[in-house]
Formats: C-alpha cells, structure tokens, sequence
C-alpha cells in the first residue's frame, strides 16, 4: 500500500485529439508548485493523474496543486494491488479516517475503468458495504444522503478516498494566449486577472501611477498584489508607468469632466503598445457595468475605441458583493482596501462625464502631443519580474 495524490480535471477531457497537449501544460504546472518538495513523481493513468510524494508531504501538496488552473477535485489516496481482499483492508482504514470526525452514514461507490476485474462496479460497492457494517461498530449504509462517500477506482492499480478537495477548474495556464491586465491597486482588477488566468490565459500586468503625487507604499501595495496573484497564475512581468506628465497635460488642457476618461485612453493606448510589443494577444480590465462614471456602456465605448487589441472584461456583469466573495476566496481583498491613493484620485473631477461623445473626445485630445506623451511614458517605464 501506497498514499498517493489523485488529481480530477473536467474540461480537459473533452478536448479530444488535443487532450495531450492540455494534460502536458497541466503537468508542467503542477511539477512547477511542488518542485521544492524533495521526492515527487506524476503519473497519468486513464484519464487521471497520480502524484507520489513523501507522506508527511501529502497536505502541502494538495493545498498547492488544488490551486493550479484545470483541475476540478484532487484527493488523498490509498493505492492497492487490485485484489478485493487487500480492498476490504484498506476500505477500512479509509472509512475509519473519515468517521472520526463524528459521521457515520457511508455509500460506497465504485468506478471500474479496467473492465478486467472480475467483479463489476455494483458487485464490488455490495461486497466492500457488507464488509465494513461487519467491522465497524454503529454504523449504517445511506445510499440517497450519506455522510462519507467511500470511493473505490479499479485501474492499474486500485485507489481508495473519501475525500474530493475542490479545485478552480477551468483551463491549464498559457492554453489561451497572453493577456496584459491593468493592475490598479482596487478590489476588482485582481479578480479579473485570476478569472482569465482561470480560462487558460498567461498574464503580464501594467500598473499606474502617479508618482510622487501617489506614495511608495501604493506601489508595494500593487507589487504585493501580483506577488498574491502568481500563486495561481505562475511567473509576471509587471510594467510600472507613471502617468503623472499625461494627467498634468489633460488637467491643463482639456474640460474637467473629461479627465478619467482621457485618462483611461492613455492607459489602454500604453498598455496596447507594451502588448503589441511583447507578443500579448489582449488587455484585460477590472471593469464592472455602471460600476464609477467611466464603467457605462459609452464610456466603454470611447475607451475601446483607442485601442485595437480585444479587451476583455470578466467581471462585467457581477456586482460588488460577487467580485469581493472572490476577492476574499483568492486572498488579495485585505491587500486590495489597504487605503493607499492611486493614481485616478489625482485629479478627480468632480462631476466627470458619464455619456462622453467620441467626436468631443477625440476633439479635446487633438491638442496633446499623443504619442509624443505615450512615448515619454513608455521610456520611464519601470519593470518587475514577480516570482511565483
């Protein structure tokens, strides 16, 4: 008998002649959050995969592969010969493990992917039940609500778990492109980041500022943010900018009411060209519908229109009680109200635009110096390499 991790992915399964190539970026992943532990191998056997590592180990490793991106449950096993004496031994010990946290209804269920075995699914699930109502004292069999599935899973080998740990699912890392996500220092945009890092999307970050009207500390804030981020989504590059010079210059010149949203072209347009020049394939934005003056459909509207790149916005249709559940679920909600200004408070207007007119727009900006500005920015650009 062995102990051995079992790792269960959903979409993967249905990717057909392409399936290898996700199960590959899958297991490069995993190999990649456990590759300080010492003694580990992973092993992939009719549609699932196996980590062996050292026993004392078996926790941390859960706790870091239910986090990889594709998986949908990861369990603790016992790995036995296939032979039902030595399941009935070991039945045991795995139902024990579960009953002493005070349940004591069981269903035993039982897959059989090596159709070899002489006893089939509902054979082997009777004999493994009336065995251990035998051995085990005051307890009973629920087959419609029970307490503790006991799992039996016949393949090379035989694996026993009562435990499914839930994974984020989702799509492997780096099986849908690159994508550049505009990084403030909020709730939302590191939601954002996670939900299309979830859909197989490797992320780069750009974060602004606006420097030194915005401190060191609201810098350290956003660093830590991707810091938290790269535990699901691996390495990130991140671009700092400071858009101080681009603020002054649409303070100076142009209507008030339209200083977020000038502002919020410039960033798309740096953000576009750090992509174009990087091989990144979109932005990615924290954007909630109706959310501040700039989230309504015609100040997206406006905001696209600066850009070429897709942009995408995951968190479009949720509110704020949803994108902080997640916020919360994913450990970057305490950093994220750390109350450090950023750089959209510099020169807030009071009353800003709500329903901007691209003509109005793109009028009041013909007397920046555009690119002359972006390129200024893009020279100052500061980079950092966030290891995951």
């Amino acid at each position: 008998m062995d102990k051995v991790v079992s790792v269960s992915f959903g979409e993967i399964a249905l990717k057909g002649l392409n399936r290898s190539y996700f199960e590959n970026k899958l297991i490069k992943h995993i190999k990649n959050v456990i590759k300080d532990l010492g003694k580990s191998k992973i092993y992939r056997e009719q549609g699932k995969l196996f980590i062996e590592c050292d026993d004392d180990d078996i926790d941390l490793v859960i706790n870091r592969v239910r986090k990889v991106f594709g998986i949908v449950y990861i369990s603790p096993c016992y790995r036995v010969e296939k032979d039902i004496d030595e399941i009935k031994k070991y039945s045991i010990e795995a139902l024990k493990d579960a009953l002493q946290e005070g349940k004591r209804t069981f269903k035993v269920e039982t897959k059989r992917a090596d159709k070899n075995f002489p006893l089939k699914s509902p054979e082997i699930s009777r004999e493994i039940g009336g065995y251990l109502l035998e051995n085990i004292d005051d307890i009973n069999v629920d087959v419609h609500n029970p307490e503790v599935y006991l799992n039996i899973d016949i393949r090379t080998k035989c694996y026993i778990y009562t435990k499914k740990i839930k994974g984020y699912g989702g799509l492997p890392l780096g099986t849908n492109g690159k994508g550049l996500l505009l990084l403030s220092g909020g709730i939302d945009s590191p939601v954002a980041g996670f939900l299309m890092a979830k859909r197989g999307v490797e992320l780069s970050a750009i974060h602004y500022h606006s420097y030194p009207f915005t401190s060191e500390r609201a810098e350290e804030k956003v660093k830590n943010l991707a810091n938290i981020l790269s535990r699901y989504c691996g390495n990130i590059k991140l671009y700092s900018v400071n858009l101080l010079n681009i603020q002054k210059e649409i303070n100076k010149n142009c209507p008030e009411d339209e200083m977020t949203i000038i502002s919020r072209r410039f960033m798309m347009r740096i953000g576009e060209a750090i992509a174009k020049k990087e091989g990144i394939d979109a932005l990615i934005t924290g954007e909630s519908l109706g959310q501040v003056a700039s989230q309504t459909i015609k100040g997206i509207n406006v905001t696209n229109s600066s850009v070429e790149l897709p942009v995408f916005r995951p968190l479009i249709g949720m509110d704020k009680v949803e994108i902080t559940d997640i916020a919360k679920d994913i450990e970057t909600f305490e950093t994220s109200i750390l109350p450090y200004e950023d750089c959209c408070t510099v020169f807030l207007p009071k009353h800003p635009v709500t329903r901007p007119k691209l003509e109005d727009i793109e009028k009041s900006e013909e007397i920046l110096d555009v690119e002359g500005l972006i390129n200024d920015a893009i020279e100052k650009i500061e980079v950092y390499n966030i290891n995951a």
